[in-house]
């Protein structure tokens, strides 16, 4: 079996943290954004809403276009969007100049996130699809590990304006490593584009829609912790933003656990809907535990931790599943996965942020038990089934 691309997956790793970053950076700063931008909190919360749609809006068109003319452009392009928008983001001074700077943002990054994922799977073999993609996700983990922590750290000097600033040029070096490491088309192409005509409706088959729908409730059971479980920190236990850096860290941990346990899982166990269901039942499980019962700090990260965990084990065996389609609809496939999961974070934010306000957060645990088993059941229900 060849070699896995470690540069290009680490470039492509780069790339989504700079995307995961331009928005999950803003869950330690939340307060501060509500009372610097005179704005309700669950109004700054919903900025993830507005990044999610553009993003998700976006994806569809990118994921079709990279089969057309090829994955360079966006791969390059989406990056230095995203980092111009983050500037200007972080220059403007009222909550509808915020909005609009975070909503460009989001159409950006979904030019590019599912456009890396098609670009490695497209340079590794089936079998390895869950580890390399794995890697490729675990840009989203590492932005939890160090990219919040760090943020909620560094923000306590330079403000959530100069934390824009800083994955700015955290984007900007994704694109170059991305521009370097696609110099060479893959192995049997002799450019980045496909020659066949995609078409929307031959990527939306029965199990392609199927995988996409368990796309949207991983999201969701996702989003919630990464939208708010600092502010959850804050509220049950009156940290600061600085203060629930290490508690955030630790958490992330869990992510890059279990991104790597996935992955390993994805590619050894053949069916892969049935590691995605279980993952997803411990999931649901876990964040019923975490949001109505308060151990204490230790105790409340300890459940982080696991949720966290099985959450992400259950991402790498979903992302393999749906790349296993003809080459000249992968982009296409892969960018409706971004759309989907970018439901699944507006899902998250503007659902989680109704259930904040009107039950508080002692209603999280309940909502993401009943996604998790609907996104199990349809991976259950549907697993004796191949996307393409």
């Amino acid at each position: 079996m060849p070699t896995l691309p470690w540069a290009l997956l680490a470039a492509a790793c780069l790339g989504m943290f700079a995307a995961s970053s331009s928005g999950t950076t803003r869950a330690p700063f939340l307060i501060e954004m509500a009372r610097d931008l005179s704005a309700s909190l669950p109004m700054v919360a919903n900025l993830m809403a507005a990044t999610s749609i553009s993003w998700g809006v976006s994806s569809v068109f990118a994921g079709t276009a990279s089969d057309r003319w090829g994955r360079r452009p966006f791969l390059v392009g989406g990056p230095l969007g995203l980092a111009a928008c983050l500037v200007c983001l972080s220059l403007a001074q009222s909550f509808l100049g915020v909005a609009f700077w975070a909503t460009v943002a989001g159409a950006f990054a979904g030019g590019f996130t599912g456009v890396i994922m098609t670009e490695a799977s497209a340079r590794t073999a089936d079998r390895q699809r869950g580890r390399a993609l794995g890697w490729v996700m675990a840009g989203q983990s590492l932005a939890l590990l160090v990219g919040v922590p760090l943020a909620a750290w560094i923000g306590s000097s330079i403000g959530w304006r100069g934390v824009n600033r800083v994955v700015a040029s955290v984007a900007v070096l994704a694109a170059i490593g991305l521009f370097v490491t696609t110099l060479r088309p893959p192995a049997g192409s002799a450019s980045g584009a496909q020659p066949a005509r995609p078409s929307m409706r031959s990527a939306m088959t029965g199990p392609v829609l199927r995988l996409l729908s368990m796309g949207v409730a991983e999201r969701v059971c996702y989003g919630l912790t990464v939208v708010y479980f600092a502010t959850f920190l804050q509220a049950t236990y009156g940290l600061t933003p600085a203060g629930v850096a290490i508690p955030l860290g630790l958490v992330a941990l869990g992510n890059i656990l279990g991104t790597i346990i996935g992955g390993q899982a994805a590619d050894r166990f053949a069916d892969r809907s049935h590691t995605f269901a279980m993952a997803m039942i411990g999931s649901g499980g876990a964040a019923l535990v975490l949001f109505s019962w308060t151990p204490g700090l230790a105790g409340t990260v300890a459940l982080g931790f696991a949720y966290a965990t099985f959450s992400a084990m259950s991402r790498p065996s979903l992302m393999a599943a749906l790349a296993n389609v003809p080459d000249e609809v992968r982009g296409t496939v892969l960018g409706l996965n971004v759309t989907a999961a970018s439901l699944g974070w507006l899902g998250a934010a503007t659902l989680g942020g109704w259930i904040m306000a009107e039950i508080g957060f002692i209603g999280f645990g309940p909502f993401a038990m009943a996604v998790a088993l609907l996104g199990a059941v349809l991976a259950l229900t549907g697993r004796n089934h191949r996307a393409g």
